[in-house]
């Protein structure tokens, strides 16, 4: 459901009955025209009550960035200070995740696309989080290390190497889908060069580059801790890959979450990331 403001779209939540939303409450737009949703965005949940500007026509936040923000902080401790950086962070879907999750954490993006770090940063405002997280304009293949280290680099590079399909015209969208800047090789190095002793990578990746991913890692020496295989639906192909990588040798586990079942319900693994995420586990009542 959708709300017209007379601007754009703020969307209406649809939860179970008796479902309250976990987590802090985000500021609000607090009299501020700009954060308000332009004619062709919509303010939409992300998870608990905090919301994310998109265009109502365009890239949007996905699976994939729930399941990358669910697997890089389900062992982490909430109330561990830390610092996480999101490589190519884009609206900062999976950012604003990471930080509702890890309250403690100092959270930085960084984001090529000049339009969509600024949505970012609104995004950012309007759930009143801008002392601790933060959305920096650049290209992550020339981020220095005067940023600092990170204990936690989360990405989700472009799925696709340019040529191998329909490129969108959308200038904001394209490179969403396609490697305009690298793929994961560019993220992985910028990733190693920005760790912390200790931390770990998590790239959300095409399940067909596993082969791609896994040589990356290794050029670069890094070890991969865990796998996941993401399956839309019971009986599926894997769709995208998860991989928590570590610069210290490591054994992987392998996993495989599948989303819905061949009723197409959620699955219980699946309920659990979205409760974990702060979001419904079962859908709403029909009205």
């Amino acid at each position: 459901m959708a709300k017209p403001t007379g601007r754009g779209i703020v969307r209406v939540a649809r939860r179970p009955t008796g479902w309250i939303a976990p987590g802090p409450a985000p500021a609000g737009a607090r009299g501020r025209p700009e954060l308000e949703p332009e004619s062709d965005e919509d303010l939409c949940f992300l998870t608990g009550d905090w919301r994310l500007f998109q265009k109502q026509d365009g890239h949007r936040w996905s699976l994939d960035d729930l399941v990358t923000a669910w697997i890089a902080t389900r062992r982490i401790d909430p109330t561990r200070p830390l610092r996480a950086l999101d490589l190519g962070c884009g609206l900062g879907s999976v950012l604003l995740m990471v930080a509702w999750k890890l309250p403690h954490a100092e959270v930085l993006g960084i984001e090529a696309q000049a339009d969509r770090a600024a949505m970012g940063r609104r995004s950012i405002e309007y759930n009143g989080v801008a002392e601790r997280c933060r959305i920096i304009d650049g290209d992550l293949r020339e981020a220095s290390e005067q940023l600092g280290r990170f204990e936690l680099v989360t990405g989700t590079p472009p799925y696709f190497p340019r040529g191998t399909g329909t490129e969108s015209a959308k200038p904001h969208a394209m490179p969403c889908r396609f490697e305009v800047r690298g793929g994961i090789e560019e993220y992985l190095e910028a990733a190693q060069r920005l760790l912390a002793s200790g931390g770990e990578i998590v790239v959300c990746t095409s399940a067909l580059e596993r082969e791609r991913v896994e040589r990356a890692a290794h050029e670069r020496e890094l070890s991969v801790r865990e796998h996941w295989d993401i399956v839309p639906r019971e009986g599926k192909d894997v769709l995208v890959m998860v991989d928590v990588l570590t610069a210290t040798a490591a054994t992987a586990a392998t996993h495989s979450l599948v989303v819905r079942d061949r009723a197409s319900v959620w699955t219980a693994d699946f309920q659990r990331v979205r409760d974990d995420m702060g979001i419904p586990a079962t859908p709403p009542r029909p009205r």
